[in-house]
């Protein structure tokens, strides 16, 4: 059996949703499709989305599953010994907020089918089909075939559609990073209480350094309304050569670690998942975006920005997707959905975007982050000594410049050599 849509979006996460409630506001006939059971059963992230962009391609965030609103910003240097340094920033605008990644795709999709999308899940698409003229023509899923005008392709980090297709490579480890996490169950009383928050505000903490075991990567800690969301982020490449230990054994480390375990103390763990994600969104990027009746978007358009402190991730997906559905539409007004009107409406507007500006401005930091060992283990045992010289005090009292120098000659490290290094980093993010 066949059917028919002006439009068949692959993936109902974040970049999927919204390019289903976008081309289906327009009057397309929207077909959404998600291989797992519910939307975005598939998808796992930290827990902290940048409201921009989503109120940019969604208006209003009215309904919108948000747990709370960022009020507090935390960045951790932590060394093997796990001496901390913290930089604290509150008082600003609230710009992000906390949310589970289930209940927010469920809400994008929600979205999508009140403006007319049809959704189905549990429901594996196969290929993306041609016609004779080579242009994309539908989707193959369970020995069915669905046609449709255009398709948009959201079918996140693991791009196997488009790997069959032959339209990107198969992924380059050093391109990818592993995010595992664990939800904890504390109480709403107790998050408030104990990470010092005011009635419904929220906390995004990153940390790096010791706490990824000198692993480039980082942790991270979010506040949910009664439960914290806590994590790694590794890079791949580096993990598989490197790593000494099964990764739930080092998200267990984490939980359990000296600086950080008060804070869910006695709490329950009620969730863990793990997922691949782009690390390198730009290198990510496939060359083109589009082809004849093809677009791509979220994830496997690489539209992910990390710079170790901050994370951009699900508001990137839903502007790349929502951009994908408008050009549905302009492109259905303009003679059909080629490969030159969906460069013009889709590919080309996408790279003009500050999203994609970002991602090209600041690609040098995966180079950056390439020399691990210094940046996530030398540097914070560096500033672990110089902390203990300045703040653990006995007879002597030594000035910042000796301890600096002290802490240098204790870890034989180049005080030069780390001044270039973070001349190099600030100038990469």
């Amino acid at each position: 059996m066949c059917v028919r849509f002006d439009a068949v979006v692959v993936g109902a996460g974040p970049a999927g949703a919204a390019a289903a409630y976008a081309a289906a506001s327009g009057g397309l006939k929207v077909l959404l499709v998600e291989r797992g059971r519910g939307a975005g059963s598939k998808q796992v992230y930290g827990g902290k989305v940048y409201s921009h962009y989503l109120e940019e391609a969604l208006g209003d965030l009215k309904g919108a599953p948000i747990e709370r609103w960022v009020g507090k910003e935390r960045l951790s240097i932590v060394d093997d010994a796990g001496r901390t340094a913290t930089l604290e920033y509150e008082g600003g605008s609230t710009r992000a907020f906390t949310a589970h990644l289930t209940k927010l795709a469920a809400w994008l999709v929600d979205r999508a089918t009140s403006a007319g999308a049809v959704f189905v899940d549990e429901v594996r698409v196969d290929s993306l089909r041609r016609d004779p003229s080579g242009r994309f023509s539908g989707v193959e899923a369970g020995g069915e075939l669905v046609e449709a005008d255009v398709i948009i392709d959201a079918e996140g980090v693991n791009r196997l559609l488009l790997e069959r297709a032959g339209l990107v490579e198969r992924a380059n480890t050093r391109d990818l990073a592993l995010g595992v996490k664990e939800v904890v169950r504390i109480g709403e009383k107790e998050v408030e209480e104990r990470f010092g928050l005011d009635k419904g505000e929220g906390l995004s903490w990153i940390l790096v350094g010791g706490v990824t075991g000198g692993l480039p990567g980082g942790a991270f800690v979010y506040t949910n309304k009664d439960t914290v969301s806590l994590g790694l982020v590794l890079y791949v490449d580096a993990a598989a050569r490197a790593i000494e230990e099964p990764v739930h054994s080092m998200i267990e480390k984490l939980r359990t670690h000296p600086a950080l375990h008060r804070y869910w103390a006695d709490g329950d763990v009620v969730e863990y998942a793990a997922k691949l994600t782009p690390e390198s969104g730009y290198r990510y990027m496939p060359r083109r975006l589009v082809a004849d009746g093809l677009m791509v978007a979220g994830d496997a358009a690489g539209m992910l920005l990390n710079l170790g402190y901050t994370f951009r991730g699900v508001d990137y997906a839903v502007y790349s997707g929502y951009m994908a559905g408008r050009a549905a539409i302009a492109a259905r007004d303009r003679g059909g959905p080629t490969e030159e009107n969906l460069r013009e409406l889709y590919e080309e507007p996408l790279r003009r975007s500050r999203p994609f500006r970002d991602l090209w401005r600041l690609r040098g930091v995966e180079r950056a982050m390439e020399g691990g060992d210094r940046y996530f283990r030398r540097y914070p045992t560096l500033m672990g000594a110089a902390l203990r010289s300045v703040f653990e005090l006995g007879e002597s009292t030594p000035s910042i410049y000796e301890a600096l120098m002290g802490a240098a000659e204790e870890s034989g490290i180049s005080i030069i050599g780390a001044l270039v290094d973070a001349l190099m980093m600030a100038r990469s993010i």
